[in-house]
């Protein structure tokens, strides 16, 4: 897939992207996203309503990057993680994408490609959850977070 993005896809500018994400939350959608954790849920809720509409992530492949951004900056806010190039980590050839979340030596997570499944896949791939998992924190109880209807 070619993405057509903004900013190169570089750990100096996933802020940048991750911007982008915040601009489109609230032009678009009337969401304001302001980096918390708890923020990860609106966004989730923005995807879910695409993956129920039926929207093809080449569709909306800038988007999901600036998305899955926002949700590394997430992690580097609130986790004590860290943007770095998958080139170069055990990670490399596995992921598709070229940004990965450190977390600690040896230890990634990919919120790039988790947004895309996410939309692809739909709810079992919650990002709330996402976050739980990779940063160890609770993830909050939501009954839509968890529903595998």
């Amino acid at each position: 897939m070619q993405l057509r993005l903004k900013y190169p896809p570089t750990p100096e500018a996933a802020p940048k992207h991750a911007a982008l994400c915040v601009c489109a939350a609230l032009l678009l959608n009337d969401i304001e996203l302001d980096y918390s954790v708890e923020s990860l849920e609106l966004l989730d809720g923005l995807l879910d309503r695409l993956h129920r509409d039926g929207v093809p992530a080449e569709q909306v492949a800038e988007v999901l990057f600036a998305f899955g951004c926002y949700v590394g900056e997430v992690f580097v806010r609130h986790a004590g993680a860290g943007w770095c190039r998958t080139e170069g980590t055990s990670m490399e050839g596995v992921t598709g994408f070229p940004l990965l979340i450190q977390l600690g030596p040896q230890r990634y997570c990919n919120p790039l490609g988790k947004v895309f499944k996410r939309l692809a896949e739909g709810g079992e791939h919650a990002l709330p959850s996402f976050y739980a998992l990779f940063s160890r924190r609770e993830a909050p109880a939501r009954d839509f977070l968890y529903d595998r209807h």
